[in-house]
C-alpha cells in the first residue's frame, strides 16, 4: 500500500488541489447561480427617450408580453417595448420590421420608431425623415388597435401611407396596433374605443382624462386591475412611495399572464383592399394567354398584331408599372432562395397580391414558353423600353447593332451580375437589397423617377442607350432575365416556327431581330429571346421570307402566262392556242422546287 511518505515531493505536488483551479470552479458557480442581469432598454435603444421625455428611468424588459415599465420620479407613466417580441408579420422583404413603441397608463400610443427592417423600399428609396414623419401619427393615437392606413372607416383613426411603400407600411400599422393591444390588455390599462384626434392637432401633454371603464368578459378576469389614469410627470407632483407601489402592482401582477403571439396573416386584408386591380390584372393575363395560344393568327396579320402588341405594352407600362407597382424584381427571386433555404412560408408571398399573382404567372409561362413573355410583354420597363427605340426610330436617330461575336460575349454580364447579388444575399440581405439598385425599376416605377439625382441619372442613362440598341439593359445587365433563363430552359414547347432555309441561306429574320435572338445559322436562341413575334410575321409574309416571296412569284408568273392564253383564245386575230405545241412536264416534287414548264419552241432555241 501506498502512503504518503514512500511518495516523492513531485508525485505529492502532482496529487495536491491547485488553488487557483479551485478558486475559478468556485466562480464559476456563482456567476451560474447568480440572477441574469438585463440591459436597460434605454441603454439598448436611446430612441426610447423621444417617446417618453419626462421619464427618469426604465425598468426591465419583462413579462408576458415582455415590455419595459416607464417611471417619471416614483411614478408609473407607461410602458415601452419591441414589436418583434410577440408579433412577426413578415413584410415585403420576408423578414419582420422590429418597432420600438411606448403606450402610456391611459391607453394612447407616445410614439413608435423603427429600430431595423430589411425592406427594400425602406432601405433605399425612402428617407429617415419620411419613416420618421410616418411613424410620428402614431402619436396620441389609441392603443386599442383602431388605426387603419390611407383610409377613412368609422370608429377608426386613420394614418397616411408612405406614397410607394403601402405594403410595407400597412407592415408597420399592424405590428404597432397588435403589439400596443396586447401589451396594454396584458397591463389592465383601459382601451379606448373611439378613434384619437389627429396628430397635428392633439396636444402632445395630454391633461387627466376620463376613460371608459375595461371590459368586464372572462379573458379581462384573468389579468391584472387596470392601472388608474395618471397624469405626465412633469404636470404631476412627487408621488409618495406608496403610491408607487400600488401603481406597479398591475405590472407585477402581468408576469404571470402567458405569452399569446399574435401572427394572424395580414394577407387577406391586403387583397381584399386590391380587388379592383387584382381583377384588372387577371383580366390583363387572360387575354395575354389569348395572344400567345393564337399567336399564329396574328403573326398573318401584322397590322392587327402590332396594335394588339403597342396596347398591351401601354397596359403593362401604366396599369402594372406605374398604377399597380407590379414592375418584379431579382430582390423577389433572393427573397424567394432565402424562404426556401430557411423557413418557408406562404405569408411572406401573399403579402403583395399584385406581386403573387404576376410570379404565379411568370412560373407557368416560364415551363410553357420561356423567358421571353415576361421579358417581352409583363415587364413595365421592358415596356418603357420599347417605346423609347420606337420613339427614337420616329425620330429618326441612327441605330447601332453591337456585332454577333461581341454581342455573344456581352449576354454573360447579366450572370455575372446575378452571381455577385446571390453571393451578396447569402452574407447579408440588406447588402444584397441595396446592390440591386442596379435594377432602374425602383427609380422608374416604385418612386416615379422622384429620388436623388444619381439614381435618376442612372436610369434616364439606361434609357438612352436603349434608343440606339433595342432592349440594351435587358440582354446585357439585367439580373432578373438572368434569374428566369435558368429555369426558362425545362420549357416544354416550341412555339415559334422555322423553315429548313432559316440561316442556310437565308438570312432575313436574323437581320431583322434587332434584340439579336437569332443566330446566323438559323436557330432562335429561346433564352434571349423576347417573343415579340417579329420573326412570326416574316414567317408568314410573302413579301418578306424569301422562300415564300419565290413561291409567290411563281404563282403569280403562272397566273400571268393563263392570263395571256386566255387573251390570245379571245382574240380572233391572233393565233390559236392549239397551234402552238406546248410540252407538259408533270410530277412536281413539292412547291420548294416547282417549275415552270417551257414550251417547245424554246427549248428549240437553246
Amino acid at each position: 500500500m501506498t502512503t504518503h511518505d514512500s511518495l516523492c515531493p513531485a508525485q505529492l505536488r502532482r496529487r495536491r488541489p491547485r488553488p487557483v483551479w479551485a478558486l475559478l470552479l468556485v466562480l464559476l458557480l456563482i456567476v451560474g447561480a447568480a440572477p441574469a442581469v438585463r440591459a436597460d432598454i434605454a441603454a439598448d435603444y436611446p430612441q426610447v427617450r423621444t417617446l417618453f421625455p419626462g421619464a427618469d428611468h426604465f425598468g426591465d424588459s419583462e413579462g408576458s408580453p415582455p415590455a419595459s415599465a416607464v417611471y417619471a420620479g416614483n411614478e408609473l407613466i407607461g410602458f415601452a417595448f419591441l414589436t418583434m417580441d410577440m408579433v412577426r408579420i413578415p413584410a415585403y422583404s420576408g423578414s419582420p420590421i422590429n418597432i420600438l413603441v411606448g403606450i402610456d397608463t391611459r391607453g394612447r400610443i407616445t410614439g413608435a420608431r423603427i429600430v431595423h427592417h430589411a425592406e427594400p423600399i425602406l432601405a433605399a428609396g425612402i428617407s429617415e425623415a419620411e419613416l420618421t414623419k410616418f411613424v410620428d401619427q402614431y402619436r396620441n393615437q389609441p392603443a386599442s388597435g383602431r388605426i387603419v392606413v390611407g383610409a377613412t372607416r368609422d370608429g377608426y383613426a386613420t394614418v397616411d401611407a408612405i406614397s410607394g411603400a403601402t405594403i410595407s407600411t400597412m407592415v408597420i400599422n399592424a405590428s404597432i396596433t397588435r403589439a400596443a393591444r396586447m401589451v396594454a390588455e396584458s397591463r389592465g390599462i383601459p382601451l379606448t374605443q373611439a378613434a384619437a384626434p389627429p396628430a397635428a392637432t392633439a396636444p402632445a401633454a395630454a391633461a387627466e382624462t376620463t376613460l371608459p371603464p375595461p371590459r368586464h368578459d372572462k379573458a379581462a378576469a384573468t389579468r391584472s386591475q387596470p392601472v388608474p389614469a395618471v397624469r405626465r410627470a412633469e404636470a404631476a407632483s412627487p408621488a409618495p412611495a406608496a403610491a408607487a407601489t400600488s401603481a406597479a402592482e398591475p405590472a407585477a401582477a402581468a408576469l404571470s399572464v402567458p405569452l399569446v403571439m399574435d401572427e394572424s396573416p395580414i394577407w387577406p386584408t391586403l387583397w381584399h383592399r386590391h380587388t379592383v386591380e387584382i381583377v384588372l390584372l387577371l383580366l390583363g393575363l387572360a387575354l395575354l394567354t389569348c395572344i400567345l395560344l393564337f399567336q399564329d393568327c396574328l403573326a398573318r396579320r401584322p397590322a392587327l398584331l402590332r396594335r394588339v402588341r403597342t396596347g398591351f405594352l401601354a397596359y403593362t407600362l401604366f396599369f402594372i408599372g406605374w398604377y399597380a407597382m407590379g414592375q418584379l424584381s431579382i430582390v423577389n427571386v433572393l427573397t424567394f432562395v432565402q424562404a426556401i433555404t430557411h423557413q418557408f412560408s406562404w405569408d411572406t408571398f401573399l403579402i403583395d397580391p399584385m406581386l403573387f399573382i404576376l410570379w404565379s404567372f411568370v412560373a407557368i409561362t416560364l415551363l410553357l414558353w420561356g423567358r421571353g413573355v415576361y421579358c417581352g410583354w409583363l415587364c413595365p420597363f421592358g415596356a418603357l423600353q420599347e417605346f423609347t427605340f420606337q420613339l427614337a426610330r420616329k425620330l429618326k436617330l441612327p441605330f447601332f447593332e453591337i456585332p454577333y461575336v461581341v454581342h455573344e460575349r456581352m449576354l454573360a454580364l447579366k450572370f455575372v451580375i446575378l452571381l455577385v447579388l446571390f453571393g451578396l444575399s447569402l452574407q447579408s440581405m440588406e447588402l444584397a437589397i441595396r446592390a440591386a439598385e442596379i435594377e432602374p425599376f425602383k427609380t422608374a416605377f416604385t418612386l416615379r423617377f422622384q429620388r436623388e439625382w444619381g439614381y435618376v441619372a442612372a436610369a434616364l442613362a439606361v434609357l438612352l442607350l436603349t434608343a440606339f440598341n433595342r432592349k440594351f439593359y435587358c440582354k446585357y445587365i439585367c439580373p432578373l432575365g438572368a434569374s428566369l433563363i435558368i429555369p426558362g430552359r425545362f420549357r416544354s414547347f416550341e412555339w415559334l416556327r422555322r423553315r429548313k432555309e432559316c440561316g442556310k441561306p437565308c438570312q432575313a429574320c436574323a437581320s431583322a431581330c434587332e434584340v439579336q435572338a437569332i443566330r446566323p445559322t438559323g436557330e432562335i436562341v429561346v433564352n434571349e429571346c423576347h417573343h415579340c413575334l417579329d420573326c412570326q410575321v416574316t414567317y408568314y409574309d410573302e413579301h418578306k421570307c424569301p422562300p415564300l416571296v419565290v413561291k409567290r412569284r411563281r404563282r403569280e408568273s403562272r397566273g400571268r402566262t393563263r392570263e395571256l392564253a386566255w387573251e390570245m383564245e379571245g382574240d380572233n386575230d391572233a393565233p390559236h392556242l392549239s397551234g402552238i405545241p406546248i410540252a407538259v412536264i408533270s410530277g412536281f416534287a413539292d412547291d420548294d422546287e416547282e417549275a415552270e414548264s417551257p414550251c417547245l419552241n424554246c427549248r428549240a432555241n437553246r
